[in-house]
């Protein structure tokens, strides 16, 4: 798809996000998913990890005493109790997703500082990194005291064990959006303010544990860059379909594409490569202002087809284009990562079934925020396949 066929009417994510934001707050307010608002998707845009390594390794052990990567938001002893957390993860042998999970409960309850509490008297004796204020709650997660002593709260490995001890009996916590797996151990009174650390917490984790959160378990084993088929990596990302990758990101001969398009026979199912929330599900006009998406497009006929774009953590928009019929999803609805949201077709701009697939960063759906997708989900370790 060319910059002349990409999307009509585009519009930047504040305008949308403050339109759709008020929308929800009138039909989604008692809280729960529905509360999950498109501001809490976003993250901080200056959070940038360096990881020590853009490799991934199964298995490594993260080095608790070892240096720490740099980070803008993070200093060394927030990084440090992260690298506690993973390492109680790695001996309990719980899988990567869930140190990624509870790294990004520990950025939301405590910003990864271990806090004593004002009105728990004891704690401040105890070693402490910062004094918090809520309820009795203290330590890296604002455990309560039903969770142990003020001493055994306030011991990175001790609350770490006893939330990954409550994380793994949660039936099916594996596959569940990390909000939704969070919340189902801390029982907050936010429930959805998690989401937006996933894709920080991720990187944390491949920095820390030799690229982690790139892992997927394949047949109860770990394996790096496996996500695809419906299998969701540690980071929460998958490929959303099988196939190789034809047509690459800004060619020469195609400067203006900017995604890529992955050859499937129509029909394939299209799965949303992560958690988030629905901005557009509809047809695309084509260049002559026509919604003529019920029936295969031909080059240079403009325009989308049948195309859904999705807000992630991180302020991140994938894009999935020429479905072969309306999509399944619609605007404001909470997807999860490898949810089926439509097949692969051949509507609008198309020579033929394939999905064209598009990603954005900082929020912005124009062309100006569009990346390459295959060094990016490569990342994610939810590669896309070369074409052959």
């Amino acid at each position: 798809m060319s910059d002349e066929t990409r999307p009509r009417r585009q519009v930047r994510l504040g305008a949308l996000a403050a339109a759709l934001t008020a929308v929800f707050a009138l039909l989604c307010c008692t809280g729960g998913a529905g509360a999950f608002f498109l501001t809490e998707l976003g993250g901080d845009p200056g959070d940038r990890v360096t990881p020590a390594s853009m490799e991934c390794r199964e298995n490594q052990r993260v080095d608790v005493r070892g240096n720490m990567p740099r980070m803008s938001q993070y200093g060394d002893r927030q990084l440090r109790n992260a690298a506690r957390i993973i390492k109680v993860g790695q001996d309990m042998k719980v899988p990567p997703r869930g140190w990624v999970v509870a790294v990004a409960t520990a950025m939301q309850e405590s910003r990864l500082l271990n806090l004593a509490n004002r009105t728990v008297g004891q704690s401040e004796n105890l070693p402490n990194e910062g004094i918090g204020a809520d309820h009795d709650s203290v330590g890296l997660f604002q455990q309560r005291a039903g969770w142990g002593s003020v001493a055994q709260r306030m011991t990175p490995e001790y609350a770490a064990r006893k939330f990954y001890e409550k994380l793994v009996k949660v039936p099916g916590w594996e596959r569940m959006s990390l909000t939704r797996a969070a919340q189902a151990v801390q029982i907050s009174a936010f429930p959805d303010a998690y989401a937006k650390h996933e894709e920080l917490a991720s990187r944390i984790v491949n920095a820390l544990a030799g690229g982690a959160a790139r892992v997927v378990l394949v047949e109860g084993k770990q394996a790096c860059d496996r996500a695809a088929g419906g299998r969701i990596a540690s980071s929460g990302w998958t490929a959303p379909i099988p196939g190789g990758v034809g047509s690459g990101f800004r060619t020469a001969s195609r400067p203006g594409h900017n995604g890529v398009d992955i050859g499937a026979p129509k029909g394939t199912l299209i799965r949303v490569a992560a958690t988030g929330r629905v901005l557009v599900s509809r047809c695309d006009p084509d260049n002559r202002g026509r919604l003529s998406c019920n029936v295969d497009g031909w080059p240079n006929k403009g325009g989308c087809g049948w195309f859904v774009d999705v807000l992630h953590a991180g302020g991140f928009v994938t894009r999935y284009c020429h479905m072969a019929s309306k999509p399944r999803v619609s605007v404001g609805q909470l997807v999860e990562a490898g949810q089926v949201i439509g097949e692969v077709g051949s509507s609008g701009n198309s020579s033929g079934p394939h999905l064209h697939y598009e990603v954005h960063e900082d929020g912005d759906r124009s062309s100006r925020g569009a990346i390459d997708p295959v060094p990016f989900m490569r990342s994610r370790g939810a590669p896309l396949k070369r074409a052959g």
